[in-house]
């Protein structure tokens, strides 16, 4: 991740109901992007067309009051470039998150309940909801594909 691709990605904007997805609070979500085990992921033409990251920053922090995170697995988080989304780029790109994570963990995401596109991308991709949690303004899935 550099500067650069950050500053891009926290300038997308998702439009409704989406928009949960927006970043309002920059300042801390640059130091998290260059500082966290966050990736840039690139088009063939060399522009950012997303991002994912590993371990606690795919983590919901209210998970943990629920103990959603107790399994040894590798934690991602994913994010497409809002231009992208909704027009089948999902699978590759999720593909393409999964090959740079394989090992012999499994893979566990979480993923807000309202986000019926992600989770139907979720499961084509292998993933199975484990576990439930709620805020009180969102509930969550986590979601785990297990290790072969």
């Amino acid at each position: 991740m550099t500067k650069a691709w950050a500053e891009e990605i926290l300038d997308w904007n998702y439009e409704p109901p989406y928009d949960f997805y927006n970043d309002n609070n920059k300042e801390e979500s640059m130091k998290e992007l260059l500082e966290a085990p966050y990736f840039a992921v690139l088009n063939d033409s060399g522009n950012l067309a997303g991002f994912y990251c590993i371990g606690y920053a795919a983590q919901v922090p209210l998970g943990y009051l629920f103990g959603a995170y107790q399994e040894d697995c590798v934690d991602i988080g994913l994010g497409m470039k809002p231009e992208l989304t909704g027009k089948g780029n999902g699978g590759s790109f999720i593909r393409f998150v999964l090959e740079q994570v394989k090992g012999s963990k499994s893979i566990r995401l979480t993923v807000a309940d309202f986000n019926e596109r992600a989770i139907t991308l979720y499961e084509r991709a292998g993933f199975k909801k484990t576990y439930m949690f709620a805020g009180e303004e969102m509930s969550f899935f986590v979601m785990e594909k297990r290790s072969l």
